[in-house]
Parts: C-alpha cells; structure tokens; sequence
C-alpha cells in the first residue's frame, strides 16, 4: 500500500458519514406494509442498510438497542436485527456520559428509551439520527446541532440529493 492510498483511505474513513438508527426504525420493516408511508419509509430504511453493507455510511450501535431488541416478543424479528449490530463501526455502552446526557434529554420531554437512544447517538458523534417516531422528531427538531430525520430524508440526505452540485 502506498502513502497515499494510507491517506486517501484515512481520509475516507473520516469522512464516511456515521448514522444511528433506531429501534422503531428497524423495526419498520416488520410493521403492516399496507399503509403507504410505512412502506415507503421500510424500503428508505432497507435503502440505508444497503449503504452500511457496502461501508458508503457507518452504523452506530448501542447497549440500548441490545436492550430494547431482547424485548422483542419475536425471536425470529429480533435474531433479525440483532444481525446489525455485528456490522457497527461504533458501538456505546451505558457509560455516566450517555446517562448524563440521557437525563437532561428527558428535560426536553424525550420518553426514556428515546433519551437514552438520542444520548447515545450524540455521544458516539453520529452525523445523523433515524426513526420513524414522528413525536421524537417533532421534538428533536429545533436541537442545535443534532439531525434526526424520518428514513426517507435521512436516505435523501446521505446521498445528497438536494445539494447544490454545479
């Protein structure tokens, strides 16, 4: 390997965009696919893994998402999604940072888990925050410098669809 292709792969290492998804989110293709927001929102969110398979984004993975998913009364739905966590690039524990930030996340209104889902997505420095809870995102919308979006525009934005490219 040559020294640049060390820096050129350092340097896409670093601006690989790193993204956490929720529980709801993937959860999302096991929902009713009957209504159209739900399918669209499946096939965005299949789209985003499809991306981490090929390493074009990174996935955050946390202690809570391990939580949340054993309480999966569907063994074969949480086997599913357990198979996700093998393929995060960063992955947050319950640490007294994730906690402190989780508890004043609940000041905002934030449920429990989604504090502690949030909390672990800014402590791991993700890019972006998905999920298909449209409360959470109604609530995290005005937080400074923190993106949480629906999968759709979260696949709209990691592949800069609406940037200005001239």
């Amino acid at each position: 390997m040559t020294p640049a292709t060390m820096i050129y792969g350092t340097l896409t290492n670093l601006l690989t965009m790193l993204i956490y998804l929720d529980i709801c989110c993937f959860n999302r293709p096991f929902d009713d696919q009957s209504q159209t927001r739900i399918r669209f929102e499946t096939e965005a969110k299949l789209e985003l893994q499809e991306q981490i398979r090929q390493q074009k984004v990174k996935l955050v993975w946390s202690y809570v998402l391990d939580f949340e998913n054993k309480q999966n009364p569907f063994a074969e739905r949480a086997a599913s999604i357990l198979t996700w966590r093998h393929l995060a690039e960063v992955r947050v524990g319950e640490t007294e940072p994730v906690l402190n930030r989780g508890r004043s996340l609940r000041l905002l209104g934030l449920r429990p888990f989604d504090a502690l889902h949030v909390a672990c997505a800014m402590i791991a420095g993700a890019d972006l925050f998905v999920t298909t809870d449209a409360i959470l995102l109604r609530k995290l919308r005005d937080y400074p410098d923190f993106t949480a979006l629906p999968p759709g525009d979260a696949l709209a934005y990691v592949g800069q669809w609406y940037e200005n490219r001239s």
